[in-house]
């Protein structure tokens, strides 16, 4: 059975992106770098608008407000586009052009729950913040990761992560700090009906 990951990398206060900011909010360092390129072979699951943006990254087209990509994000962008993609989507259309990346138009849902069940190796998401919540909503993430970078976008912050999010109890299985800086968190996650001391209806 496959093991489902749900990963961000995040702003402390819970922003996906920031306007104006490059990749990793700058403040990549050797230790994580080194981390990323450790990480065991996955298959990435994404919605249509993760899959416009970074398959946009992969075709050569450079975040706004950047002139060119830094090494950094050059090789993660590659490394995106070696590893295998399925992408939940009713909008695109086939054949996809981003190398290793397969369309799949069913309910995201019961198709990554057929996935776990059938499969044997690591999924994991990427960006796709509504697919996400859903997985999680129906009880497939197995485990939840957060990446946070030292910056408040308070400003400038995109794409808030949580918002929309049930009530959930997070039981630690991982942590680390990279570089000094750059704070891991992993979690067991436990979807809540209900606060744990109010009383059901």
């Amino acid at each position: 059975m496959s093991e489902l990951l749900v990963d961000f990398i995040t702003s402390l206060d819970g922003y996906a992106s920031g306007e104006g900011w490059p990749g990793f909010w700058g403040l990549e360092g050797p230790e994580y770098l080194a981390w990323l390129g450790e990480q065991p072979k996955v298959t990435y699951l994404m919605g249509a608008n993760t899959y416009r943006l970074m398959s946009g990254f992969a075709a050569g087209e450079v975040p706004s407000g950047q002139d060119e990509f830094r090494p950094e994000e050059e090789a993660s962008v590659d490394e995106l586009t070696q590893a295998s993609k399925v992408v939940f989507s009713s909008t695109l259309q086939e054949p996809l052009t981003w190398a290793n990346s397969t369309l799949v138009r069913d309910d995201a849902v019961e198709a990554v729950r057929a996935m776990k069940s059938s499969g044997s190796g690591l999924l994991s998401t990427i960006g796709s913040l509504s697919l996400c919540r859903s997985l999680l909503r129906a009880g497939l993430v197995d485990r939840f990761r957060v990446v946070m970078f030292p910056v408040i976008t308070g400003a400038t912050g995109e794409e808030r992560i949580y918002d929309g999010y049930p009530d959930v109890a997070l039981e630690m299985i991982d942590h680390r700090t990279f570089d000094g800086r750059i704070q891991l968190v992993e979690y067991k996650p436990r979807v809540l009906e209900h606060p744990p001391l109010a009383v059901p209806a």
